[in-house]
């Protein structure tokens, strides 16, 4: 049996994201055999959610092949993230994970927003187990790149597990990674959340007129205009990466400095 920590990797762009892949091999890279679960389809802010599709009172599960990495388990589950993870600890996986990595998210999580994250929450689930994890986004704005620079958020992967495994069991930390080339990264710095993300939405509410109905109109827009110098917006707005611990439930904040050698 192999004597490598185990490392559970999950998303919330479905198992086909080229994010998660890259997630996988950087995973490998840095010391661990690697299971992949992640939901069949995309479950873009899911958050916390449990939620799953069961037919005959099973949650169906399809075998999978991550591009490039022939022999590494993976699996498609009709199921949000954090049900996933939740499952790996009740009986489903013959081996434990060690830990729980989350991403490589397209788009940047974001201050007090992460609440509403399903690869952020799929790793805060892990806690309830006692295992350490890593959700890992990447700033790619509201439209999606055609070439991602996974190369940057890998290349601090390595060194970020070093420190994460030097933490307490149960310790959730969430990554922020600039898109955009090693060589142009800033350091990498420990952020407190923000108030809000650099997201923002705002709803439009249309009136019934005959026969239709009532609405809501979703706007979306980014402001990086954060209101601390030391949160993870306005430092990501800088071009650092950024690094967060996310608190237990029920303590204060729910987004501090990391503390780790």
């Amino acid at each position: 049996m192999s004597r490598r920590p185990l490392a559970l990797l999950t998303n919330d762009d479905g198992i086909d994201s080229p994010g998660l892949h890259a997630l996988a091999r950087g995973a490998l890279d840095a010391g661990y055999d690697v299971i992949v679960a992640a939901p069949s389809v995309d479950a873009s802010g899911a958050g916390g959610s449990v939620q799953a599709v069961i037919e005959d009172g099973h949650v169906t599960v399809q075998e999978q092949e991550i591009p490039g990495l022939p022999g590494v388990t993976a699996y498609g589950v009709s199921a949000q993230p954090a049900f996933i993870v939740l499952a790996a600890g009740q009986g489903w996986l013959d081996r434990e994970p060690d830990i729980v990595l989350s991403g490589i998210n397209y788009g940047a999580n974001l201050g007090r927003n992460v609440l509403h994250s399903g690869t952020v929450c799929a790793v805060i689930a892990g806690t309830m187990n006692r295992w350490s994890g890593l959700a890992v986004s990447m700033d790619t704005g509201l439209s999606m790149p055609e070439s991602p620079h996974w190369e940057a958020p890998l290349s601090l992967l390595g060194g970020v597990l070093g420190r994460l495994r030097e933490r307490p069991a149960g310790t959730a930390w969430t990554m922020n990674v600039p898109n955009r080339p090693v060589a142009e990264l800033e350091p990498l710095r420990e952020a407190e959340l923000a108030e809000s993300g650099a997201v923002q939405v705002r709803m439009q509410y249309r009136t019934p007129e005959g026969p239709r109905p009532a609405g809501l109109r979703v706007i979306v827009s980014e402001d990086f205009g954060g209101k601390r110098p030391d949160d993870d917006v306005t430092l990501l707005s800088l071009g650092h990466p950024t690094l967060t611990e996310l608190a237990p439930m029920g303590s204060q904040p729910i987004g501090s400095v990391v503390h780790a050698p």
